[in-house]
């Protein structure tokens, strides 16, 4: 099992940036696909980006793709989310997840609490 906890959401204007991080509990962190994944108000929960165990297999949403880079550091259990080029439309909470495959059509079991990440036009 694993406890996951995210940092760095905030308020930031549009074209800016933002690094999110999550921290995970427990020693099978490399154990674990990590992902990250947001809800919008109104919205469903939809897919960010997630990566494989060692980082060797990433997807990225194509609402995302180019301005997002997801890291890890199995070292240090934690996962990174890195978003420039902000967009209104980027609003959202983020949750920071773990399941067993990098393919995010996959189940993720493990959720963290969420960090609000809100782009000001």
């Amino acid at each position: 099992q694993v406890q996951l906890v995210e940092s760095g959401g905030g308020l930031v204007q549009a074209g800016g940036s933002l690094r999110l991080s999550c921290e995970a509990s427990g020693r099978t962190f490399s154990s674990y696909a990590m992902g990250w994944f947001r809800q919008a108000p109104g919205k469903e929960r939809e897919f960010v980006a997630t990566l494989s165990r060692w980082g060797g297999n990433i997807y990225y949403a194509d609402s995302v793709k180019g301005r997002a880079t997801i890291s890890r550091d199995n070292a240090k259990n934690t996962v990174k989310l890195q978003m420039n080029s902000l967009k209104p439309e980027d609003t959202a909470v983020y949750y920071c997840a773990a399941g067993n495959y990098s393919d995010p059509r996959t189940p993720y079991n493990y959720w963290g609490q969420g960090t609000q990440v809100t782009v000001s036009s």
